[in-house]
């Protein structure tokens, strides 16, 4: 017997569960990892794999694994950019450094597209203009590719979730001069579009994920005015809305994820101090209040969905 799907109901195509994982402490950077459950509970903190580092990106690919990529680490008595990749299994369990590709970078964004795939996106530089646009995408096996002319603004500290259950937007973060709104649409075959003229209140630092299988999610961030808590819904067709009052602490620097198959939740954070609260985003996209946060405080870390 066929299943029999009820008139208007949609299907729900999403991952079950997701992962927060390394970031700032204030003292120093972690390689912690933080599983989060198909109702939304994060566990307590599993011991990291791989180099400790902060302001990294993630991504789900292969349709049910994810994978860690970039950031910056303290090593010996550098300050050192990392190009190196950890796969998340579809059980969530972090792999070992595996070589970097591409350009070394911290402060980028990833996202999901094509179903399957994955896109790393703009990020820091050392040098001037101090920010990049390239990006590096990733196969449906996890393999990383090198570097691709970026396309739009170079900025950092932006975010990126999927939209239209197989494409992707980047959007917000900083260029030298200025927090920006604008955005950038990719396609379902990975090809980054031009600028579009932003929505909402311009800030870096947020997070993004996607929700209700097919929509996506901008919250949090900051301003030159201080954190905010707003969030911005992007629909389906890619169209980020104006900003909606914010619910919770407002912070920076966080992560976010989808988690039970069309929600999501933003967690941790900076408020000139590291937090680990979280905040739960129905399928409709309304976020809750703050719930206390599990594991480790830290800000600067990324997440994403898995299983």
């Amino acid at each position: 017997m066929f299943p029999i799907i009820p008139a208007n109901s949609a299907a729900v195509s999403g991952n079950q569960e997701g992962i927060f994982g390394f970031g700032w402490t204030g003292s120093a950077t972690v390689a912690t990892t933080n599983l989060i459950s198909n109702t939304g509970v994060a566990s307590t903190d599993v011991t990291g794999v791989g180099q400790a580092r902060q302001k990294p990106a993630a991504c789900e690919y292969g349709g049910d694994k994810g994978i860690f990529g970039y950031g910056t680490a303290v090593i010996g008595a550098s300050t050192t950019h990392l190009s190196m990749t950890n796969l998340v299994t579809n059980a969530g369990v972090v792999g070992t450094d595996v070589t970097g590709v591409g350009q070394a970078r911290p402060a980028l964004a990833a996202c999901s597209y094509g179903e399957d795939k994955g896109i790393f996106g703009y990020g820091e530089s050392f040098v001037a203009p101090y920010q990049f646009s390239m990006t590096n995408l990733v196969s449906n096996s996890g393999v990383v590719a090198t570097d691709v002319t970026g396309v739009g603004t170079a900025r950092q500290q932006l975010a990126a979730c999927e939209y239209g259950d197989d494409k992707a937007i980047f959007g917000f973060g900083a260029t030298a001069s200025a927090a920006v709104s604008m955005t950038n649409l990719v396609s379902n075959s990975g090809v980054v579009a031009t600028d579009t003229s932003g929505v909402g209140t311009a800030r870096n630092g947020p997070a993004a994920c996607s929700y209700d299988g097919d929509k996506g999610i901008f919250g949090y961030g900051t301003t030159p005015g201080g954190n905010v808590s707003m969030t911005n819904l992007v629909s389906n067709a890619g169209v980020v809305a104006t900003d909606t009052t914010g619910v919770g602490t407002a912070r920076a620097h966080l992560g976010a994820t989808q988690y039970g198959g069309d929600k999501g939740i933003f967690g941790y954070g900076w408020i000139g101090s590291a937090v680990s609260m979280s905040n739960l985003v129905s399928n409709a996209g309304v976020v809750a209040t703050d719930t206390t946060g599990v594991g480790t405080v830290r800000g600067y870390l990324k997440a994403c969905s898995f299983n």
